[in-house]
């Protein structure tokens, strides 16, 4: 019999993948999509942040509520740890300025390759287009086959590391969650996380600045705020600084409906140094002329101003109010499949400390299934890889107890 059948062929999955194979178990790994870690090679498109260089105990505070069950698997499987992981794999790093970690390659595919020809180079089955459909209490996985047929594979331990709800064209769709409910595991509901919100936008703003970035603004939701950039789209606001408070802003508004953001145009200015910039006013300049030339504002900045649906004050002092505290009004996030990442997903209460689905032994769960979130940054990965570690070391555990008989003896 397979010692272990692992479903789910991105970083979660393949980490666990890598240690269980180390030791000489036998493994298959199965993906129902046609090439394994397709959202983890989207994800390197854009330089495949793996991780944060900050130190550890702030790093641990990014996971939000879920920090205290994370921690223990992060502090085992530190950003340290994966970049070591990724030397071993041929692959080295670098911190950038911002303090985030990325291949010096500045792409997956590097990574990718190395890691399932190490897999391969034991023996690791890999099993494309094959989906799971159920987890018959008799034990294994039911799967449906590329070619439409069913069959049950057994397996002494089962990982699942299905991912989320976001990006579910490269394979996150989800499925799993009627599935586990069905055996009984307790789950908290998928939501969007690392995403945009909805505004409605003018047609002017949309036809003329859609796709147009706002940089080094500041984003404020009560009392809570982040500086970063922006973006403008037809649907309304996104980009890192948004990312960074969109947990914030959906809890915000599941609880109130409608939420009023603040956008602070200039945060490098003081409400008094704006002030005396445009105390002089626009005289006979367009106030876009004006604008551009006292407070160093867009186009797409000035025409934001006047989203309010009010003319623009000529006061200097409440123009200034308005540039750094420009309220948007915002009632939804984007839809899941939009977002980068999802929160929710099965409570880790129904775990053990290696990740074993209490009411079901020998079923594992590890990655985006679980209930915690993360801002962008490195974040998601890092708790991906360790969240993969934990539960390899968990099966590991698992598979060498002694069995009842042994026991006996």
């Amino acid at each position: 019999m397979l010692d272990i059948l692992i479903i789910g062929a991105g970083p979660a999955g393949l980490m666990a993948a890598d240690r269980l194979s180390s030791q000489g178990l036998s493994v298959c790994l199965v993906d129902q999509m046609p090439s394994v870690a397709r959202k983890f090679l989207m994800a390197g498109r854009g330089g495949l942040n793996l991780t944060h260089s900050e130190p550890l105990d702030q790093l641990l505070t990014r996971y939000r509520e879920a920090e205290p069950r994370l921690a223990p698997m992060i502090r085992s499987f530190t950003p340290d740890d994966l970049r070591a992981w990724c030397t071993e794999l041929g692959q080295e790093t670098f911190v950038g300025s911002s303090g985030r970690i990325f291949p010096t390659a500045m792409k997956a595919s590097p990574l990718l390759r190395a890691l399932l020809a190490r897999l391969s180079s034991r023996g690791v089955e890999v099993r494309l287009r094959t989906k799971l459909v159920d987890l018959p209490a008799s034990g294994g996985a039911t799967v449906k086959t590329a070619e439409g047929a069913t069959e049950t594979i057994p397996a002494r331990a089962i990982l699942l590391a299905l991912g989320g709800a976001s990006w579910p064209r490269l394979g996150s769709d989800a499925d799993w969650v009627s599935l586990l409910s069905q055996v009984g595991v307790a789950q908290r509901r998928l939501r969007p996380a690392n995403c945009g919100f909805y505004i409605n936008w003018s047609a002017i703003l949309k036809d003329r600045f859609a796709g147009t970035p706002l940089k080094r603004v500041q984003l404020s939701l009560g009392d809570v705020s982040h500086k970063g950039e922006a973006v403008i789209s037809e649907r309304g606001l996104e980009g890192g600084v948004v990312y960074a408070l969109s947990a914030e802003i959906r809890d915000a508004i599941e609880a109130k409906g409608d939420v009023t953001l603040h956008v602070d145009l200039r945060p490098d200015l003081t409400a008094e140094a704006l002030h005396q910039r445009l105390e002089a006013g626009p005289g006979k300049q367009s106030m876009a002329t004006f604008l551009k030339k006292r407070a160093g504002l867009t186009s797409a900045e000035a025409s934001l101003l006047r989203e309010t649906g009010d003319a623009l004050p000529r006061d200097p002092d409440a123009l200034a109010r308005l540039i750094k505290a420009l309220p948007l009004v915002t009632h939804s996030p984007y839809p899941i499949d939009r977002a980068i990442s999802s929160a929710g997903g099965v409570s880790m209460d129904e775990l053990t400390d290696g990740l074993m689905v209490q009411m079901r032994p020998g079923l594992f769960l590890a990655g985006e299934m679980l209930d915690w979130e993360a801002p962008t940054g490195g974040y998601l990965l890092q708790a991906c890889f360790a969240t993969g570690y934990r539960a390899a070391e968990g099966i590991s555990q698992y598979l060498n107890q002694p069995t009842a008989t042994e026991a006996a003896t």
